[in-house]
């Protein structure tokens, strides 16, 4: 696919508060690139969620402004371009696997066969013989693999997944990063939020730490281990937030 120059996803000092007066997050600046993963870092209740909830047009921000491929996010014609996986993914308990899948594609208007389905099932280490079964009788874990076979065969330019790896053995987690190293070869962007690091660390061309509400760091992840002078993401992170913790 060739590369442009447009933006998949821009924001731009964004703050959002749900009382009116205290902010959740406050003047947040993001821009991704064509073809680049773009990780956020940060504890539980830094203000991760909310962000993703105004990128998609589930939370209105009280300021700033957030495009997707150079079009307001709440466009119709942007919204058709971004496909988005919740960190407590629960697919309908009434379909099988294999209609969750021809769902998902037809909701997005991509024509795909179940020969695709199935092969893309293995490729995930997920069993094929478990499309054809209803959902409520899957795992955590192959729900999540799932829901990530749904986002992906979309065929969305820019992928938003929250926490993907949640309920994966470390198996699974290397199926899905190969997975996804395959989509940077389409020039697909993906913008990911995960607590586990390392993963971050081996995908991820950018990370950005929202910490207190604020984005504390923005850089590739070896900028982020010479600055801290740390040899693992995970240390990396919490000696950033810990020096700025009263900033």
């Amino acid at each position: 696919m060739p590369k442009t120059n447009i933006t998949p996803l821009s924001v731009t000092n964004v703050s959002v508060s749900y009382d009116g007066s205290t902010p959740v997050i406050s003047d947040i600046n993001i821009t991704t690139k064509p073809g680049h993963f773009y990780g956020l870092i940060g504890l539980n209740g830094s203000g991760k969620t909310t962000l993703i909830k105004a990128i998609l047009g589930l939370r209105q921000q009280d300021s700033g402004t957030i495009s997707v491929f150079d079009k307001p996010s709440t466009d119709k014609d942007s919204k058709k371009k971004v496909a988005f996986l919740p960190e407590r993914f629960e697919p309908p308990w009434f379909l099988s696997g294999i209609e969750f899948l021809r769902f998902s594609t037809k909701l997005y208007g991509r024509k795909s066969d179940d020969k695709s389905f199935y092969e893309y099932a293995e490729k995930l280490a997920l069993d094929t013989a478990a499309l054809s079964r209803k959902v409520q009788t899957y795992s955590k874990g192959m729900r999540q693999k799932l829901g990530l076979l749904g986002t992906i065969m979309t065929g969305c330019e820019l992928l938003i997944l929250d926490e993907p790896m949640s309920g994966l053995d470390p198996k699974a987690r290397t199926h899905v990063k190969d997975m996804l190293m395959a989509l940077k070869k389409e020039n697909k962007t993906i913008f990911i939020s995960s607590h586990i690091l390392a993963d971050m660390n081996e995908i991820c061309d950018e990370v950005s730490i929202l910490n207190n509400g604020k984005i504390r760091f923005t850089g590739t992840p070896s900028s982020l281990l010479k600055d801290t002078k740390r040899d693992n993401l995970e240390r990396a992170f919490l000696d950033y937030i810990e020096k700025r913790q009263a900033a």
